[in-house]
């Protein structure tokens, strides 16, 4: 397997696991005392993507005290825009990736077919 498709396969991965947090934040959004948790990229060696996943620790806003929740409750950390705007850039990441790896398949073709 070229290089080329190795990485873009790694970086495929890699957003599959972002979208997978991301669909997690917003399956969430509304339950209380949920931390969003976030999917950071690193360069990875020879060729490749990392994942690292965290947690966010902000306080989501506060909720009044009553008899069912008691005291000290906050609703989730999620911001359902944020969230819409990783969807939006894990698809265009996708995409990328998709044609990256259509791209390699061409020119390995046409070497085949010049080499024949």
């Amino acid at each position: 397997m070229s290089e080329a498709i190795h990485t873009a396969l790694s970086a495929l991965r890699a957003n599959l696991r972002k979208l997978d947090v991301t669909a997690d934040n917003l399956a969430n959004a509304n339950t209380h005392d949920f931390k969003k948790g976030r999917a950071s990229f690193e360069e990875a060696a020879p060729a490749g993507v990392k994942v690292t996943l965290t947690r966010v620790e902000t306080p989501g806003t506060p909720l009044p005290p009553d008899e069912v929740l008691g005291e000290g409750h906050a609703m989730s950390n999620v911001s359902v825009e944020e969230e819409l705007v990783d969807l939006i850039t894990t698809r265009h990441a996708f995409a990328a990736g998709v044609k990256t790896i259509q791209a390699e398949d061409e020119m390995q073709g046409t070497l085949l077919d010049i080499l024949a």
